[in-house]
């Protein structure tokens, strides 16, 4: 009955999931049709209590944030709660590891872990100045570029320049 043999229509042939020099612990080869045990997932693929806490009737989470929503709600570098970043981990998250993130700010938006940004930071809200819009950013809080004046004069005849505090982003990519 844990689990339940006729209701997840489990083979009638013991040997596919039982030795017969013990009974337990049994092996479930299927299990990755219903979800795969991958990276830190499978350190624990004999132990499945750890997952479906002795119900094995179907009830137990396929989705990341299904177990790990406690660790979204803790993640606080960002918040991913506030920012209401998706619940789906995988998308920043390797199932290897929670840390570090797989998500690559260098490549997809602005190089903040190489070039001149390398460890001038700690917290991502000391450029997003929004928690819950990450594409609220600013270079200025930072960067001596906070005097318009001196930005101005030094800008001058940039054809297209505007002082404003993501301006910098249109021109600055690859710094």
């Amino acid at each position: 009955m844990n689990p339940n043999h006729k209701k997840l229509n489990l083979s009638t042939n013991c040997a596919t999931c039982h030795t017969t020099t013990a009974w337990q612990p049994a092996n479930f080869p299927v299990h990755n049709t219903i979800y795969a045990l991958q990276g830190a997932h499978a350190n624990i693929a004999n132990d499945c209590a750890a997952c479906h806490k002795g119900k094995y009737d179907g009830s137990t989470p396929t989705t990341c944030v299904g177990c790990h929503l406690v660790d979204y709600n803790a993640a606080t570098n960002p918040n991913h709660k506030t920012a209401n970043f998706p619940t789906n981990c995988v998308s920043c998250h390797s199932q290897t590891a929670w840390s570090p993130s797989t998500f690559n700010h260098d490549a997809q938006y602005f190089k903040i872990y190489s070039g001149k940004h390398r460890q001038a930071w700690s917290l991502c809200s000391e450029c997003h100045t929004n928690a819950s819009n990450f594409a609220v950013f600013s270079c200025t809080n930072c960067h001596e570029h906070n005097s318009k004046k001196n930005v101005d004069d030094h800008h001058k005849g940039v054809s297209g320049y505007s002082y404003t505090p993501t301006s910098c982003y249109d021109c600055h990519k690859k710094i």
